[in-house]
């Protein structure tokens, strides 16, 4: 578990997408967000990548990459990209290295029961790879728009 702090650099991390490999190295001069979800196809999951997807032209003209993350596979992520037509890479995080690195495993309440998952959480990272913003606990809605705000003022 790392203590991620804005302002400071993210540790370095590799890991495979549905578009292939992508690396903290790899993204340098590049800001992105990197977003983490619980789960492909799951109605908040859905409607904040459908979010991410809307404004990703947005995002773009800022030159900006949107990244999602989750403990699902990549088949996982084919089907829920081909479903939503999503326009960004959806990293498959099974073995929670990602999401130990930026500490969004959490125990969660779920029906009543202790489960452990991934917290909703979002981090800006800017282009030379220094945490600028992070949000966690996330609530879908107005969240995109808090997000691409706040990479306007990159």
């Amino acid at each position: 578990m790392t203590s991620l702090v804005e302002g400071q650099p993210i540790p370095d991390f590799t890991a495979q997408s549905d578009q292939g490999e992508l690396s903290s190295q790899a993204l340098r001069g590049t800001p992105f967000v990197l977003y983490f979800y619980p789960r492909d196809n799951t109605p908040g999951c859905t409607t904040q990548a459908q979010g991410f997807r809307d404004l990703k032209t947005e995002f773009d003209a800022l030159g900006v990459q949107v990244i999602g993350v989750s403990r699902d596979s990549l088949a996982s992520h084919e089907r829920f990209r081909d479903k939503q037509s999503l326009n960004f890479p959806l990293i498959s995080d099974p073995d929670e290295a990602l999401c130990s690195l930026f500490d969004v495993m959490k125990l969660k309440n779920m029906y009543g029961k202790q489960v452990r998952g991934i917290e909703r959480s979002t981090f800006l990272i800017d282009q030379n790879g220094v945490l600028r913003q992070a949000w966690r606990k996330v609530r879908v809605p107005g969240h995109v728009d808090a997000v691409l705000e706040a990479a306007r003022q990159l």
